[in-house]
């Protein structure tokens, strides 16, 4: 039986599949262009199998023919039951849903007198020079306000009106409406209205009933409301994806990554869960391999297609409370990703004055140039344009009918005119290779700068840290990247090309609760506090009482405290010890902030419990040397490479022909069958006992 670990990017759909059949692993050997295979113990291999996410005249869903693909089906052949365990995955359907404003249409239904309040928002301004404030559109069509409200302390000030609801929900029903959102004030702590409310728009016929209390239990009415309205207006697309996929794979066991890095079932998957959903497959990928690689202190560098993810990591995942994206604010736990629109995808363009990257993205169809898809000059173009890729090492999928290789040819010819035209505009003689270098220069420094708002920024020194490098485009560009952040040390997993997939398999069931608690730190409120915390973990448990694949569970509980009068919050583990508690919050706001507050009292603004179960996850092979250890790899041929403004001859491996305490000196260009891995000048690459790539710089 196949697990099957799935990626659906932007621009690529990563695979990852562990079996014990050795007819599939004969069979796909004979394509060995197109998979990887690698050995485990016990018998079991892995899959590693990379296709277009976009590709309409081949396929209609990417995850299901790369199913189809390692299962050796045809297109009208049903996919056995018996041949799949579980599928684990993670997707950017709502994401692109959000980006691209195409949710379902919702109506906002709001304590009376707050019509506008999502749209007043916290009057925040982004850009304070900014002259002209372009408001994001908001998720919601209608607002129906609902007269009822209750006061700070839970009295009842003014019933639901009932009949006033019923008359405008239908009008509403009648106009095609089927997805509301309720947020009504105080509701988090009393949700009787909302309770009434809900069932009145059930019985009305809404099919999507987000709830306010449910979806995000904790004060401040506008981010609540938010949450609530991401929520209606992801979960009907979100459902009818996961529908759609389930009617490919019945009775077989569908889980999804959720955006605080745990998986969940597919029946429980929800549109506030949704929006990193691939992204959180990356990190936990890139942790828990470089976590067996003796790797403590992280920054995990994705490079896709489409964009570019960063994190931080010193022991733990950082999740936040509050985040905005794509113009939508949340209040839910999410992994603390930073995104910028940056990858091979993005976009490269003159405008008159300087160079511009991104962030438009060619996706994967048109795609690059290179794609034979009549697609822009983007970064891959660039990397292909400097000898930092080779068409003879990448896979033969391109052009109409996917078995073309990647066209050198309309790239050399598109930087030679791009690099005319820049001439005649500014008089600036550059060559097309010095035009292509300085694109990619621009897109280090942007995805540089994004490593330093999660790190740097926050007061953590990068030099100590490995940068964990993914992501199709990510090894073309690793070492750079840490020349620019002054980083020493890179790591390369072997599915690096594929880690946001392979890290759905790395990852555990998880289920988060929160709950608003607004009161003082004080020793008096712990015992208030571990009855709720109880309840807490009950009902997390409650979410997959039914999951018998474990044996371990692990119960986190964290809470989050500010400053009285602040309104920043900081979470720190929970202990029975409030002066525990205290130091470990003044340390934290030390490191992120440069000073502490002493004589403040410290707020506890909510609480929340994790239950993790554990599952298990393929193991990676040790590998032993067979080669004398004074015999250094052979090259397979040495090419041109343009770096540091000038071309350099540089020698071309296979990956598989590394064996362990290899060392190769740059430059040099190492090549995977999921990806290419760039070693600039002054580094150096070895290879460890597990098949792992340390580049060094030296």
């Amino acid at each position: 039986m196949l697990k099957v670990f799935a990626d659906r990017g932007g621009t690529f759909t990563d695979i990852v599949a562990v079996t014990h059949n050795p007819e599939i692993v004969e069979r796909l050997s004979k394509s060995t262009e197109r998979f990887l295979i690698v050995p485990l113990p016990n018998q079991e291999w892995i899959i590693v199998y990379k296709l277009l996410s976009e590709n309409p005249e081949q396929y209609q869903d990417a995850v299901i023919q790369g199913i189809r693909d390692i299962l050796g089906l045809a297109d009208n052949q049903p996919i056995p039951d018996a041949a799949i365990e579980v599928v684990k995955m993670g997707t950017t359907v709502a994401t692109n849903a959000l980006l691209e404003r195409k949710g379902d249409r919702v109506v906002l239904l709001i304590t009376k007198g707050f019509k506008d309040a999502l749209r007043i928002g916290y009057q925040n301004r982004p850009n304070i020079f900014a002259r002209q404030i372009i408001l994001p559109t908001m998720l919601y069509e209608q607002v129906v306000e609902v007269e009822e409200r209750y006061d700070a302390q839970g009295k009842e000030l003014t019933p639901v009106n009932i009949v006033q609801l019923k008359e405008d929900l239908q009008a509403v029903y009648h106009t095609g409406i089927r997805s509301c959102a309720i947020v009504l004030m105080h509701s988090d702590r009393y949700p009787t209205h909302e309770q009434q409310v809900a069932e009145i728009a059930q019985e009305i016929g809404f099919t999507q009933i987000s709830i306010s209390h449910q979806v995000s239990p904790l004060m401040k009415l506008v981010s609540r409301g938010d949450t609530t309205v991401v929520d209606a207006y992801l979960t009907p697309i979100l459902r009818r994806y996961v529908n759609q996929v389930s009617s490919q794979l019945p009775h077989i066991r569908l889980m999804f990554m959720k955006s605080d890095g745990g998986l969940t079932d597919a029946d429980k998957f929800q549109g506030k869960d949704s929006i990193l959903s691939g992204p959180a497959g990356g990190i936990v990928g890139a942790i828990q391999t470089s976590k067996r690689a003796g790797f403590d202190l992280v920054i995990t560098f994705d490079m896709g297609g489409t964009s570019t993810d960063v994190a931080h990591f010193k022991g733990e995942y950082e999740r936040q409370l509050d985040s905005e994206i794509a113009g939508a604010r949340m209040r839910v736990p999410v992994l603390a990703i930073n995104t910028i629109a940056a990858g091979g995808g993005s976009i490269l363009f003159f405008d008159g004055s300087s160079y511009r990257v991104g962030p438009e993205s060619a996706g994967s169809n048109p795609g690059p140039a290179c794609y034979r898809r009549g697609g822009n000059l983007a970064v891959t173009d660039a990397n292909v344009m400097l000898g930092k890729i080779h068409p003879q090492y990448f896979p033969s999928v391109f052009g109409n009918n996917g078995n073309l290789p990647l066209d050198k040819d309309i790239v050399i010819q598109k930087f030679t005119q791009l690099a005319q035209d820049i001439a005649s505009i500014t008089g600036n003689h550059r060559t097309p290779e010095q035009v292509a270098a300085g694109f990619i220069a621009i897109a280090v420094e942007n995805m540089a700068n994004a490593i330093k708002k999660i790190s740097l920024q926050r007061g953590y020194d990068v030099s100590d840290y490995v940068l964990c490098c993914f992501g199709g485009a990510g090894a073309q560009v690793a070492c750079l990247i840490a020349d620019t952040l002054g980083m020493k040390k890179i790591f390369l997993h072997p599915y690096a090309g594929v880690l946001s997939a392979y890290g759905m398999g790395l990852a555990d069931v998880r289920a988060t609760r929160v709950a608003g608690v607004e009161q003082t730190l004080t020793e008096e409120l712990i015992p208030r506090l571990l009855p709720l915390m109880e309840f807490l973990e009950i009902q997390a448990k409650n979410e997959f009482s039914n999951n018998q694949t474990t044996n371990e569970e692990i119960i986190v509980k964290k809470i989050n405290l500010k400053y009285a009068g602040t309104n920043s919050t900081l979470t720190v583990a929970f202990s029975a010890n409030v002066t525990t508690m205290k130091q470990e919050f003044e340390i934290e706001h030390k490191s992120r902030y440069g000073f502490i507050q002493s004589a403040k009292s410290l707020i506890l603004e909510s609480v929340s419990v994790e239950v993790i179960q554990k599952i298990n996850t393929p193991d990676e092979p040790l590998i032993t040397r067979t080669r004398s250890i004074d015999i250094a790899p052979k090259s397979v041929e040495t090419v041109q490479m343009f770096t540091a403004d000038k071309w350099y001859d540089t020698p071309v491996y296979r990956r598989e022909d590394l064996q362990p305490e290899d060392n190769i000196n740059g430059p040099a260009i190492i090549i995977e069958k999921i990806s290419t891995i760039v070693v600039e000048p002054n580094w150096q690459a070895k290879l460890t006992k597990r098949n792992h790539l340390i580049l060094t710089r030296v």
